[in-house]
């Protein structure tokens, strides 16, 4: 579809030359002769790009780009003016303008702003979206009332610059509880960086945090800063700090008390306005009574203390938490999104989740992707969470796989075996729990190369 331009001018001669122009160069384009008719217009059509003359009687365009960028936000403004001064241009800039046109008019120079203005606009458009998504991804489900404690907790330390010590079981969140904490701090528009200090060898974690010099060590080919330094203004996430050795720790504790460090093998003191959120798996208490952690370090980091709970202890946010990860799932592989009965939904809460929510997400993703029809059962949930009644167990968990199609291919092969061997490899009765046609199994079951244990 074309892209929408509204020429707004009170010169019928300008509005003729180029709304031609526009045209001939595959725009949709609309004339307002106005600021009062342009913006009647927009609200039964809102265009991509507005090109709005500044002197105009009734309502001139200074006032009109300020109601545009009031009720349209996301509409780019190109001002035109032909007693331009350099005031007016920028007054026009600070009121939301993306640039400045004089007249009379260079149409060459016309199509080229006209041009970019509509890439900034899908630029703009494109980094909302991914925005959204990012967001969306790092959204706190569950309406329990663990979870509405935890979100008065969030509440309660985002506004601040404490540093603030999450706990709680593997896979339980605590990453989504500190990106909490930083979009809604004054920080939020400044980075958040995650250093997972379980994942960075000994030998590097130093380099990883401080950043080193050219020539620190073997292989410092260049400066290389580091995580509090690219965190500067904004939040530095320290995840599974209990992994981290006593040497470091000591380094850390330092850097949170002083807010200054050296880079590895550097000697310029660099200073830093840092956020620091920590996370961890283990009980530090027990740590510190065992000698693995510094005493000194923890209370520096447990100024603001959050527990992520278990989802055993959330069970009712399971069916909400479960949809959700399926929408996200579908949209993200372009799946068919999926329903779960609500028996389904029971076997699911009453499962123990020992992974907790990235338990939970990566069967939701093995069912979206395996489960045939568009219907999630009892007998699904069971399958793949090796219900003891009779699912077997699965091989594949560990095995590489080198495309979606192939992985889906191992998975849908095992569960129609499954299928088949619970009912007696009778294909009409595996064809009905399957709910599909009894030729589509048939052909699935040639396709897959999966061998009948005896014809049904």
């Amino acid at each position: 579809m074309a892209e929408h331009i509204c020429i707004v001018d009170d010169e019928p001669a300008i509005l003729n030359t180029l709304s031609s122009i526009l045209e001939d160069e595959g725009y949709q384009v609309t004339v307002s002769k106005s600021g009062v008719d342009a913006l009647k217009v927009m609200r039964s059509e809102t265009p991509d790009l507005v090109l709005l003359d500044i002197w105009m009687p009734e309502l001139d365009g200074l006032e009109t780009l300020k109601r545009i960028k009031q009720q349209f936000p996301g509409v780019m403004v190109v001002m035109m003016s032909g007693h331009g001064s350099i005031e007016t241009a920028v007054k026009s800039t600070k009121l939301g303008a993306y640039d400045y046109l004089e007249k009379p008019l260079d149409l060459e120079k016309v199509t080229i702003l006209v041009r970019n203005a509509l890439h900034q606009r899908k630029l703009e458009e494109e980094n909302l979206n991914l925005r959204i998504r990012v967001e969306r991804r790092f959204e706190l489900i569950g309406s329990s009332p663990a979870m509405q404690r935890l979100r008065e907790l969030i509440a309660m330390a985002a506004p601040t610059n404490s540093r603030v010590l999450i706990s709680g079981e593997n896979g339980t969140g605590k990453e989504l509880v500190a990106r909490a904490i930083h979009l809604q701090s004054p920080r939020h528009q400044r980075p958040f960086v995650e250093v997972n200090c379980a994942a960075i060898p000994e030998t590097l974690i130093e380099s990883e945090l401080f950043g080193h010099e050219r020539g620190a060590f073997s292989g410092a080919t260049s400066m290389k800063r580091g995580k509090f330094e690219l965190a500067d203004g904004g939040t530095l996430f320290l995840d599974e700090i209990g992994d981290m050795s006593l040497s470091t720790q000591a380094k850390v504790l330092r850097a949170l008390q002083e807010q200054q460090f050296t880079r590895v093998g550097g000697t310029k003191v660099i200073n830093v306005q840092v956020r620091v959120i920590a996370a961890s798996n283990k009980e530090l208490p027990k740590e510190i009574e065992r000698g693995n952690f510094r005493e000194d370090l923890f209370y520096r980091l447990n100024v603001l203390p959050i527990h992520v709970p278990p989802l055993r202890e959330r069970r009712t946010d399971i069916p909400e938490l479960a949809r959700h990860f399926i929408r996200m799932q579908a949209e993200e592989e372009g799946l068919k999104i999926k329903e779960l009965t609500p028996s389904a939904l029971e076997v699911l809460q009453q499962h123990d989740w020992p992974g907790n929510i990235r338990e939970l997400r990566n069967l939701i993703e093995r069912l979206l992707i395996m489960v045939p029809g568009t219907v999630i059962d009892r007998e699904d949930v069971e399958l793949f969470l090796r219900h003891p009644t009779g699912a077997a167990s699965s091989n594949l968990a560990g095995k590489y796989f080198a495309s979606l199609r192939e992985a889906r291919n191992a998975f849908e092969r095992e569960f129609i075996t499954n299928k088949l061997r619970l009912n007696n490899w009778n294909v009409s009765k595996t064809a009905d729990d399957l709910k599909i046609e009894r030729s589509h199994l048939h052909r699935k079951i040639k396709l897959l190369n999966i061998e009948l244990r005896g014809e049904h």
